[in-house]
């Protein structure tokens, strides 16, 4: 083994971002001796799992992942027992469908009721009634759920990491890992770079490195079919207006082609209270390394034009923050074994995983310590036929 440090660990989580954070809090909670690794300074703002709101719903376009967002409200409040704050803003949510959306209507509507989750149908005069300042065309149909909420990326990514550390887990930012070996016992063996130069030996690895993951597998002789995209919220300026406030303004989705989505106000970065929108899975193609900062501005216009019509009292766009997405081919999460190497585990969240995090982390640590999950899985295989088969469609709509 290299590295001046070595380290003996029973798990090693590489990449801290929320779902890693989330992982090496399940474990060491669970008596598990633990070492994370972050390329970058925890809390970073060069991935997926900064800056403030995220969406939590049960509204999906399947029952396993009605299912799964089911387990996440309950995993949500677990993590806000075990750490003393609140995390959840319960707001309710729309989800937005035009005449002749892109979505499917149905699938929502049919996963909903096979999981005998409650939810109603508003058409567009019941919308405007119910939400002031929202217009919406006539013919769109408004799928309500009560319980939708928001949740705050950043510090309850810094939250997970802190009761991780509380509960014995070592956690070393700046350290970019520049190696990955599997031994032949199934043993791991990670070397890691930056100002502490270390080697973690372990019994398993979690890899959970989102737009890095391919370029962590590449010391396994491994890659997935992942396109990363470099994507931009913007806030918008309320004004005076209480109208735009949780309780008058809902979560909402536009569930068409181009897709769009945002929040009612919500103060979790001390900026005030701004209107926060964006379009999902409307950025250009990049890589990790090779991504921008800079806000692109015909996103920013196309997004600044559509909410003119669903919010016409908005203000104008204030400031615009960038993340990462890193889609497969059919938009579902990788959850398991890395094939061939049962003691490599991936966990990638496809877009669309921060409403999932501590459930990612329990599900995570259950495969880990005991090799299965109470949770659903079946359709995340990180061999099934969108990830190994040459020239599978893409759709990241849902």
């Amino acid at each position: 083994m290299s590295g001046a440090r070595v380290e003996e660990a029973d798990t090693v989580v590489v990449g801290l971002g929320g779902l890693g954070s989330a992982t090496a809090w399940e474990l060491a909670r669970r008596g598990c001796d633990v070492v994370g690794l972050e390329q970058f300074e925890l809390g970073h703002p060069r991935g997926a799992s900064h800056d403030t709101s995220r969406i939590l719903r049960r509204s999906y376009h399947t029952p396993a992942y009605v299912r799964l967002a089911g387990e996440a409200y309950d995993d949500w409040a677990r993590l806000e027992r075990a750490s003393g704050e609140t995390l959840v803003t319960v707001t309710g949510g729309v989800d937005l469908f035009p005449a002749d959306a892109a979505i499917p209507l149905a699938d929502y509507v049919d996963s909903l009721r096979v999981e005998q989750v409650p939810f109603e149908l508003l058409n567009a005069a019941a919308i405007a009634q119910r939400w002031p300042a929202m217009r919406v065309p006539e013919g769109t149909t408004g799928l309500h759920q009560a319980g939708t909420a928001m949740v705050p990326a950043g510090r309850a990514t810094a939250t997970m990491a802190r009761l991780a550390r509380e509960a014995g887990a070592r956690l070393h930012d700046q350290s970019p890992v520049t190696s990955i070996d599997v031994e032949d016992d199934g043993s791991v063996t990670v070397v890691a770079g930056g100002a502490a130069d270390r080697t973690v030996h372990a019994r398993r690895l979690v890899l959970t490195a989102d737009a890095w993951t391919n370029e962590l597998l590449a010391h396994l002789g491994r890659s997935l079919p992942l396109t990363v995209t470099r994507e931009q919220v913007t806030y918008f300026d309320r004004g005076d207006s209480a109208a735009f406030a949780p309780g008058r303004l809902p979560v909402w989705i536009w569930m068409d082609d181009p897709s769009f989505y945002g929040f009612p106000t919500y103060d979790e970065g001390g900026n005030g209270a701004l209107v926060k929108a964006a379009q999902d899975c409307g950025g250009a193609e990049t890589s990790a390394r090779g991504r921008s900062f800079e806000p692109d501005p015909r996103a920013l216009d196309l997004l600044a034009g559509f909410m003119r019509g669903l919010l016409p009292d908005l203000g104008a766009p204030v400031r615009t923050v960038t993340c990462l997405y890193t889609l497969t081919p059919d938009r579902d999460f990788v959850v398991g074994p890395l094939p061939g190497h049962p003691s490599v585990l991936l966990g990638l969240g496809a877009g669309h995983a921060f409403k999932f995090a501590p459930t990612f982390g329990r599900m995570l640590a259950d495969l880990a310590l005991d090799g299965v999950t109470t949770s659903d899985i079946t359709a995340f295989a990180a061999d099934r036929p969108a990830l190994v088969e040459a020239g599978h469609p893409v759709s990241w709509l849902v």
